[in-house]
């Protein structure tokens, strides 16, 4: 945000409209699709919006006034924060069954088939963070050269628990214990034992399903109860 807004500046642009609010007061965020019930998620959303003062206005006010731009904030004016958290909690929940995705009650509002504000595949695609907003083939490309030729070259790990649970192998069974193990087979039952039990561990620190992008402790806590059931 701060270099964009840098960019902007640059333009001379003086003022630009920011949807700073809209997550919060709508259930935006991407774990929200975990929530269990309405009563849930309307609690993270009173939550959310209460500490919005604290890091993302804040970010965002400093990153646009460090090169003078003014940013306002339209889903922050105090009558719209009453309206929209007066709207029954269902209908913010997710539900692919009933062809509702998040901030499905903002998006409705501006789906108008006479007057279009926006096109249909823009008003209904899914939310990015904002770095994914603006493209990240480029950096998944860069990642997959790094990892091809200076982290496990062989049979390289295709995603990030993959990863993970090689470092862990690797952590605990050097080459040289590799080596032992298939020319002397040095390496004890208990070796094997404490390694499995760091990987069924480590797999629970790891949300699963849909991502949890900006997750929260609740978040985390969601995600555990959507495991159980």
């Amino acid at each position: 945000m701060f270099l964009m807004s840098r960019k902007i500046k640059s333009l001379g642009v003086k003022m630009v409209i920011s949807s700073e609010g809209s997550d919060e007061l709508f259930g935006g965020y991407l774990y929200f699709h975990k929530a269990p019930n309405k009563e849930e998620l309307h609690r993270e959303t009173c939550r959310k919006v209460k500490a919005l003062h604290q890091y993302d206005c804040l970010r965002a006010n400093k990153a646009t006034s460090a090169w003078g731009l003014e940013a306002r904030v339209p889903f922050l004016d105090k009558e719209f924060i009453n309206a929209a958290m007066s709207i029954d909690p269902e209908w913010k929940m997710v539900r692919p069954d009933l062809g509702r995705i998040d901030k499905w009650v903002l998006r409705k509002a501006f789906d108008d088939e006479e007057h279009p504000f926006l096109p249909k595949h823009i008003l209904y695609r899914q939310k990015e963070q904002f770095s994914d907003g603006v493209g990240y083939s480029w950096i998944d490309g860069l990642k997959a050269h790094a990892a091809s030729n200076f982290i496990f070259p062989h049979n390289t790990p295709t995603t990030k628990e993959a990863y993970y649970y090689r470092m862990v192998f690797e952590r605990f069974f050097s080459q040289e214990d590799r080596g032992a193990f298939f020319s002397q087979q040095t390496l004890t039952c208990k070796h094997i034992t404490k390694s499995l039990a760091m990987q069924k561990y480590a797999i629970l620190t790891v949300p699963g399903g849909p991502s949890v992008a900006c997750s929260t402790a609740k978040a985390i806590e969601w995600d555990a109860y959507n495991r159980v059931l």
